[in-house]
């Protein structure tokens, strides 16, 4: 059981003085980060996804056994809406791949517009499977809470995203693969409260009580809030 614990994103101007030294170059950002923490959920992807150049100078500038969970870009899930996803497909790997042994699970989020379509998901994990890559999906319409989904989701080895959103998207905690991915978004407000040291623990006791590999994402930026989270969290999740 390895658990990563990072943030969503990692070069923020709001966190200058709150996390990041006053001063500090935003092309330094990574590397101080990478100091501190073991891994990131690349979030800037899902908007554009980055040339293979960019992926391999990530990859140089953070140290050995630092992991990088890529989320998927929204072509895919936003404008396909998993239909056809070969060609886009292949090209997202083939650039976050440039990342080598550092690369992590792959995130598709779907939009809150998108209900279950269970011929349709299983179309979407074939196509997943073909990359043999740990992979998981933050849902964002109610239908997606069913067994039949689950069922899909577990038979493909594809991990159900276990997202905090302060109640404003559907929230499950259901294990569908070998490993465990979560998002935290905020629990009183999307994107902007910082965790309670009493959250926080109950999260350690989930995570730990599910027995495998977990990847834990902080996604509260606002106030620079992400990085202490997910600094406290670590340390109750570590030994």
């Amino acid at each position: 059981m390895k658990v990563f614990v990072g943030t969503s994103g990692w070069s923020y101007e709001h966190w200058e003085g709150v996390f990041y030294p006053a001063g500090l170059p935003a092309r330094d950002r990574l590397s101080y980060y990478a100091r501190l923490f073991a891994t990131v959920e690349i979030n800037a992807s899902f908007y554009r996804l980055p040339r293979e150049r960019t992926f391999l100078d990530w990859k140089d500038r953070t140290p050995g056994g630092f992991i990088m969970a890529v989320k998927a870009n929204r072509y895919i899930t936003h404008v396909r809406r998993l239909r056809d996803p070969e060609e886009p497909l292949a090209r997202f790997f083939r650039a976050a791949r440039c990342l080598g042994e550092k690369l992590g699970p792959a995130l598709f989020q779907l939009p809150p517009s998108l209900a279950f379509d269970g011929p349709l998901l299983k179309e979407f994990c074939r196509s997943l499977a073909v990359y043999g890559h740990r992979c998981a999906l933050e849902v964002r319409h109610q239908s997606w809470l069913c067994e039949e989904a689950y069922g899909v989701l577990a038979a493909h080895g594809v991990a159900l995203c276990a997202a905090d959103t302060a109640g404003r998207y559907p929230y499950a905690e259901v294990l569908t693969a070998d490993f465990a991915y979560v998002r935290l978004h905020g629990a009183e407000s999307l994107y902007r409260s910082c965790y309670t040291d009493e959250e926080l623990a109950a999260w350690a006791g989930k995570i730990r009580s599910w027995d495998r590999d977990a990847y834990v994402y902080f996604d509260n930026d606002f106030g620079g809030h992400a990085p202490w989270n997910a600094a406290f969290l670590r340390g109750l999740l570590t030994p």
